[in-house]
């Protein structure tokens, strides 16, 4: 059949969208790959899935390349979005991209709070749900799932949140952060 072109929008039938994720995904490091070859550049990409399972690619690893970005833009104001591709400089000898890792460590804290209250929230509409179980009211049971999907969303939506905020500030090892994210999606 060929090659044709698609419409660029959200894909509503979940199973299509896991499998054009996975596709574009594969695209997606493979391209990062060549660069890095071709180049010889650093390349570090991380991408959460509709799922909200994170996927790394990096050259030469995640690490790595956090670190080097972090440590090149820390406490530089930031530049307009037209200026970082140039790689020019004012010459200073210093990137003038960054991060105020003041504001970034209170917005951290703030969505840490929202996150622990979410999970508090969930804890109750969980122990709710049961209580209407027990007493058979289906028409409940309905709204109160509903609920609690919507809690689960902003959660899992929050925690993406957070360990973007994470791999913003600081260099991450991700075999520590895992853990605790896939320890808070079991609660």
């Amino acid at each position: 059949m060929g090659r044709r072109k698609i419409e660029i929008k959200m894909v509503k039938d979940t199973n299509t969208r896991q499998v054009t994720f996975s596709k574009r995904r594969t695209g997606l490091f493979k391209k990062a790959n060549e660069l890095s070859i071709l180049c010889g550049s650093e390349v570090a990409i991380v991408v959460f899935s509709p799922g909200n399972k994170p996927y790394s690619f990096a050259h030469p690893t995640v690490d790595t390349v956090a670190s080097k970005f972090l440590i090149r833009n820390s406490n530089k104001p930031r530049r307009g979005t037209d200026d970082h591709d140039k790689d020019e400089d004012d010459g200073d000898g210093e990137d003038d991209r960054g991060a105020d890792t003041t504001t970034l460590d209170h917005l951290y804290k703030e969505i840490v709070e929202q996150v622990h209250v979410e999970e508090k929230e969930g804890a109750e509409r969980d122990k709710a749900i049961k209580e209407v179980v027990e007493r058979g009211g289906n028409n409940e049971i309905g709204e109160l799932s509903e609920l609690k999907k919507r809690v689960r969303e902003r959660i899992a939506m929050l925690e993406t949140v957070e360990s973007m905020m994470l791999l913003s500030e600081e260099p991450v090892d991700m075999n520590s952060v895992l853990p605790k994210i896939k320890k808070r999606r079991t609660k």
